[in-house]
């Protein structure tokens, strides 16, 4: 006679089968929400501000320029602040920080049309968003088992990217013609809030939500820490680069691909938007397969083939096939899903990076955000010195090469014994005991 199964038993299998860490369950669930929120605004905020305020569209960059400098300073500090402050601490502040600005920009700054109050709240919320994803992320690679970390990583961005700005953008697509583009924000902040308040509650047991680092480790300290330990341990240094390889090529395509897709093959604005998002939406998907393919696979063998030598091949296929066969619109369809998904083949970086620091994590995650900001101005500044030189096709190649390197630099990402021998015995790495002058950061 077959025993019966419990629903919660069922509901424990399917969350363990789908590579979810059971504890943070709500935490990825919070996280959608709040980028969800936080991406309402990025399909029309540039505009927006220009007509509501800034009174130019050049007073509008430089509000979003601000904002998008805050962004990568926080998505740093977030890093390095989580291992002496805990994630938790961090993204209750993250959340603090976007909410009571966000406040501040709606209610006060945009009413009264005042540039310089705008300048302040918009710019300096900027803090908000990393602080709470990329310090959840801590939590993450903290909490997890060191053997699910692709999966759980994957699930991470799966949230992220799910939110930021595709489900968000969506959002405002339908509810912008209903109830206007100003409720349209303040809806963002509802969402914020709720995904914020939900993933602290739900987590607040969970393992990782604490101070990581050791006990004489200030704060100022692991800032400092999260810039030495680029020259202190050179296989974190790689690590950044290879973020850095990651998505440079993938900013670098938006600067002269637009026209070459709208104009010399004649599908139209319409038809290149469309393209980005088809390649957005295959990577958010392939993000979660490859975290979990790669707890299976291993790490290294995803990131070198699935993410840099794959990557290589479909960056080549995205320009020059399309060129080939010009009068055929699918074509440049596949290219562009197939580049989304193999982009996903870099998720295990963000693992191996906390894995070869296991008494510097936070620190770590500090640097890996480095690289993924420095890729936002790497790959344009790429185009920029080439793009005279060898053409569009000669800089695709750039770029290619540059994944293949990155493959070759994937060998020198060791993981260290401690680590190591968390992965086999399926601890999370809060757990691991790094030696002493990695903790200290010496």
């Amino acid at each position: 006679m077959s025993a019966s199964v419990s629903p919660a038993r069922d509901e424990q299998g399917l969350i363990d089968r789908l590579g979810l860490p059971r504890p943070l369950v709500w935490g990825f669930v919070g996280l959608l929400l709040f980028m969800i929120g936080d991406g309402v605004e990025s399909g029309y905020i540039s505009p927006y501000l220009a007509d509501h305020g800034a009174g130019s569209e050049t007073r509008a960059a430089v509000a979003i320029t601000v904002y998008g400098a805050v962004v990568t300073a926080g998505s740093w500090l977030s890093g390095a602040l989580s291992d002496v402050w805990g994630p938790r601490r961090v993204m209750w502040l993250g959340l603090a920080v976007w909410g009571s600005l966000e406040i501040v920009f709606l209610a006060v700054a945009l009413p009264t049309e005042n540039y310089p109050l705008m300048l302040v709240a918009y710019g300096l919320r900027g803090f908000g968003y990393p602080f709470f994803a990329y310090g959840f992320l801590v939590w993450v690679l903290a909490g997890s088992p060191a053997h699910r970390l692709g999966s759980a990583v994957g699930w991470f961005y799966f949230a992220f990217t799910g939110g930021l700005p595709t489900l968000g953008s969506l959002l405002a697509s339908g509810s912008e013609p209903l109830i206007g583009e100003y409720a349209t924000l303040w809806i963002s902040l509802v969402l914020v809030v709720a995904g914020g308040i939900i993933a602290l509650t739900g987590i607040r047991h969970a393992t990782g939500g604490e101070r990581l680092a050791a006990p004489e480790v200030s704060a100022g300290r692991s800032i400092a820490n999260s810039v030495a330990i680029l020259f202190s341990q050179p296989r974190i240094a790689i690590g950044c680069l290879v973020r850095i390889v990651n998505t440079a090529p993938q900013f670098g395509f938006l600067v002269f691909l637009p026209t070459v897709f709208s104009d010399d093959l004649h599908f139209g604005t319409s038809g290149w938007l469309q393209l980005v998002f088809v390649l957005g939406a295959a990577n958010i998907f392939a993000n979660l397969f490859f975290g979990v393919l790669s707890d299976r696979l291993g790490w290294h063998r995803t990131l070198r083939w699935f993410g840099c030598v794959a990557s290589a091949v479909s960056s080549l296929c995205l320009y020059f096939l399309p060129a080939h066969v010009s009068d055929r619109y699918w074509v440049a369809v596949l290219c562009a899903t197939l580049y989304g998904i193999t982009l996903a083949g870099f998720t295990p970086i963000s693992v191996l990076m906390s894995l070869m620091a296991p008494g510097q994590k936070g620190n770590a995650i500090a640097v890996l955000n480095l690289g993924a900001g420095a890729a936002t101005f790497v790959g344009p500044l790429i185009v920029t010195v080439f793009l005279g030189l060898i053409g569009p096709g000669g800089v695709t190649v750039v770029f290619a090469c540059l994944y293949v390197l990155a493959g070759i630099a994937v060998r020198r990402l060791r993981i260290p014994e401690e680590a190591q021998q968390a992965v086999e015995e399926g601890l999370p790495l809060a757990q691991v005991t790094a030696p002493a002058t990695e903790r200290a950061g010496a």
